[in-house]
């Protein structure tokens, strides 16, 4: 059999969608510390435990190797700022992050949906991580919405329901369609834009959309929203997603172009323009955030690409 490439593996293992979890302990001179992982797992109801992994390639794996009590904290949408932080080797994390001690002295992050206080049940070391099982001594939940992370960015279920909320106006939806390293775009009198269609009944835009992409010989398979923003005047409320396919019916108004060279290409709108310079730059890092405004300013989530 051949050694299984560990890049390869890395890109299967993050293909499972996961929430974020910061998880915490007290080093043994009285320092806080701790690291963000994935996920977690539950292990038993009665009772109650879970375990994390933490890497033997972390500052503080000696201590989560031996502790005694530790805390496992499940972020909130909106918090990736704080994912962020607990992912690099910044020694000053506990200063830019709000936090409570727990029961066990040990620190919680403020504001996530759930707060774990465990005591550890056992320690096995495991490959190039150990196994840390805990039983969980207390627990705070919230209302919140979790944060959710896979193929190495973040997202929001929330954030992402917010684009179909509005089911009462005309919309119009598309989508941004990777053909490897180019983008397939439609030609028009006024210039360039992504495959899409105008809808009356919101409830029906993904379909109208794929039928949409079908007619102009494209292939191609949707994913997650990227951007969401209504007309000032007009209200007019637009939805694009992430997609990838490829052209199989040539037509004049159907081309395929260079990522790199979006920012050259006149688009049909300003909105659109800009929608496509930040996706060419998004691109380079394969961080792709979220939308949600106008067709002038709006707010940007989970931009930042998580270390």
């Amino acid at each position: 059999m051949d050694e299984i490439d560990p890049i390869l593996l890395r890109d299967a293992f993050g293909k499972f969608m996961t929430g974020v979890t910061v998880v915490t302990a007290v080093r043994g001179d009285g320092k806080y510390v701790g690291f963000t992982a994935n996920s977690f797992t539950s292990v038993s109801l009665d009772p109650p435990m879970l375990l994390v992994c933490p890497g033997k390639f972390l500052s503080s794996y000696e201590t989560f190797s031996k502790c005694i009590h530790f805390s496992v904290n499940i972020l909130s949408e909106g918090q990736e700022k704080i994912s962020n932080i607990f992912a690099t080797s910044d020694d000053d994390r506990f200063t830019k992050v709000p936090h409570k001690l727990d029961l066990n002295g040990v620190p919680t992050i403020d504001g996530a949906t759930v707060q774990f206080s465990c005591t550890t049940n056992n320690i096995i070391p495991t490959g190039d991580h150990c196994v840390l099982i805990g039983q969980i001594d207390d627990l705070k939940l919230s209302n919140e919405p979790g944060l959710g992370y896979v193929g190495g960015q973040y997202f929001s279920l929330g954030l992402e329901r917010a684009a179909f909320k509005d089911t009462t106006s005309n919309a119009i939806c598309g989508a941004i369609i990777e053909d490897k390293e180019n983008i397939i775009l439609i030609k028009t009198p006024d210039g360039l834009q992504p495959p899409q269609c105008k809808a009356i009944d919101r409830s029906n835009q993904i379909k109208d959309l794929n039928d949409t992409i079908i007619n102009y010989g494209i292939s191609a398979k949707l994913g997650q929203a990227y951007s969401v923003f209504e007309g000032i005047k007009s209200r007019e409320h637009s939805t694009y997603f992430l997609a990838t396919g490829k052209i199989k019916d040539t037509s004049s108004d159907v081309i395929s172009i260079p990522i790199s060279q979006l920012n050259q290409q006149k688009f049909t709108s300003p909105a659109i323009s800009r929608m496509m310079s930040r996706f060419a730059l998004e691109a380079q890092s394969r961080n792709f955030s979220l939308y949600l405004g106008d067709v002038e300013k709006g707010a940007i989530h989970g931009i930042q690409e998580r270390k």
